[in-house]
């Protein structure tokens, strides 16, 4: 039984009440239009659908034609209430009460159940049910809001995805053809192994965008929430947002790869001119080395020292793996040939450097007499300034240095112990003029720590210490002439100035 009305309604509030129901009324056809026109609803009718969309839209599909007949029940409670009221210009009591009935009261006959769900536990299954026009425009709302949602969420991920997917595999196959150019396949090379793992995934991403939306949607709020139906129509803007993670995780692992490609494509077009650069590296080493054993052969002959170190070979190994590496780039397996190249040229690097190396160990000692002999000049030209120079021990000791410098094998031990006692020799006695006034001291006027050639042990310039300690340091010298400066037995001496 229908349920009262209430108290009957004046004629100006059944005026009133007609005019907002008749604009409810159109707002609801207007928007049910466009819900019909809506691409995402198209779409979903003729897609064949697997997954959440699936599921969902097995029953919200039936909305659209249950508004549609819900709205005829509307229309037709309406234009019967209408009718009454067109009877006369003033009613009386009997239509007011009518049109209060058909207003307010119970007076739709529409399908039983709610639009969200089943029937209430231990609720009676209703075929049809009776409501007022108020409740029923709240039930179209409701199954408004419950089909846009999900017209919306699908249209919202086609529109999304499908053609950025489809960008994204066009790219793919570019990169994918750069890497069969340059013998990057899958099965051979882990980046062949990644853009294959990609092209499966793009693929299965496209299928399942176009089958299952609604996978990809995350809602803002809960689905098939009840709603109002919107002046604009069915062209509301969903409440949510496309998941796009796996698209943009697919996007930075296709560059991450692009990248590396392109890389091998540089090597590609480098690679003759990097081979040449670590050839050219290895011919400098390999130049310094024959110079460290020549000079090794010198020293050897010049310089009494029994610890020059040995100089070490070329490095076999390293040629070995440059022919591999222009097996490699004759081939074209440019990822193989970037790691050795890389490696190579390291290698190269530190083999000249090793070279250079020996090289200075090599001629550390003839470096020391050099430095020997410069000072030697210098203190010369030291007790020439003081007009010490034909004193009978200043011109002793200035000799025998000379001596041991200018002899072959040079005993540098005793030629730096020479070498201090001349400087000595150059120093006024206590209480002689000039004395504690730094005229022949070494490092005084003249001959300051500029010169490198102060101290009574001598500082080695330019090369940090003293001569001597640098001697002791580098295990020079050993075994050469007694410290007194006398040469050993059978010890030759060149008898002429021997070069740097």
């Amino acid at each position: 039984m229908a349920a009262s009305a209430g108290p009957a309604l004046s004629r100006e509030e059944v005026d009133r009440a007609l005019a907002r129901l008749g604009a409810e009324r159109d707002a609801v056809e207007s928007a049910l239009l466009s819900l019909q026109d809506h691409p995402g609803l198209r779409l979903l009718d003729g897609a064949g659908l697997t997954g959440r969309t699936l599921e969902r839209w097995s029953v919200v599909g039936q909305g659209l034609p249950l508004l549609w007949a819900l709205f005829d029940r509307y229309s037709e409670a309406l234009a019967s209430a209408r009718a009454v009221r067109a009877r006369r210009a003033k009613p009386g009591g009997p239509e007011l009460a009518e049109l209060s009935e058909l207003l307010t009261g119970d007076a739709v006959t529409v399908p039983g159940g709610a639009p969200d769900g089943p029937q209430r536990l231990g609720a009676p299954a209703r075929l049809v049910e009776r409501v007022s026009l108020e409740e029923l425009m709240e039930r179209m709302n409701s199954w408004y809001a419950t089909v846009l949602e999900v017209v919306s969420a699908a249209d919202a991920v086609w529109t999304a995805l499908p053609a950025r997917i489809d960008l994204l595999i066009a790219e793919l196959r570019r990169v994918q053809t750069l890497a069969a150019s340059l013998g990057v396949r899958s099965g051979t090379h882990p980046l062949g192994d990644d853009l294959e793992a990609l092209d499966a995934d793009l693929e299965g991403l496209r299928a399942e965008v176009r089958a299952d939306p609604l996978a990809l949607w995350r809602p803002a709020r809960v689905p098939a929430q009840r709603g109002t139906v919107p002046d604009g129509g069915a062209s509301a803007l969903p409440s949510g947002v496309v998941d796009t993670e796996r698209f943009d995780r697919a996007g930075r692992a296709l560059d991450g790869v692009r990248q590396e490609l392109e890389n091998l494509l540089r090597l590609r077009d480098d690679a003759e001119e990097r081979l040449q650069g670590v050839g050219d590296l290895l011919q400098r080493a390999d130049a310094t080395l024959a110079e460290a054993r020549r000079a090794r052969g010198e020293v050897l002959a010049k310089i009494a020292a029994t610890e020059v170190p040995a100089v070490p070979g070329p490095a076999s190994a390293l040629r070995e793996r440059i022919v591999l590496a222009l097996e490699l780039r004759q081939n074209g397996q440019w990822y193989r040939l970037a790691p050795l190249l890389d490696a190579l040229e390291d290698a190269a690097a530190k083999e000249l450097a090793r070279a250079r190396q020996s090289l200075t160990e090599v001629t550390q000692p003839l470096a020391v007499r050099a430095e020997l002999r410069g000072r030697l000049d210098a203190y010369k030209a030291m007790a020439a300034r003081l007009r010490v120079s034909e004193d009978p021990v200043v011109l002793e000791r200035y000799e025998k240095a000379r001596w041991l410098l200018w002899s072959a094998p040079c005993d540098l031990r005793a030629a730096a112990g020479a070498v201090a006692r001349f400087q000595q020799a150059l120093r006024p006695a206590p209480g002689e003029p000039g004395a504690g006034a730094g005229a022949a001291e070494p490092g005084g006027a003249g001959y300051g720590g500029g010169t490198g050639y102060g101290g009574a042990g001598p500082s080695a310039a330019g090369y940090g210490g003293t001569v001597q300690d640098r001697i002791e340091r580098d295990g020079i010298g050993r075994g050469g002439a007694a410290a007194g400066g006398e040469p050993a037995d059978g010890q030759a001496v060149d008898g002429r100035v021997q070069g740097g």
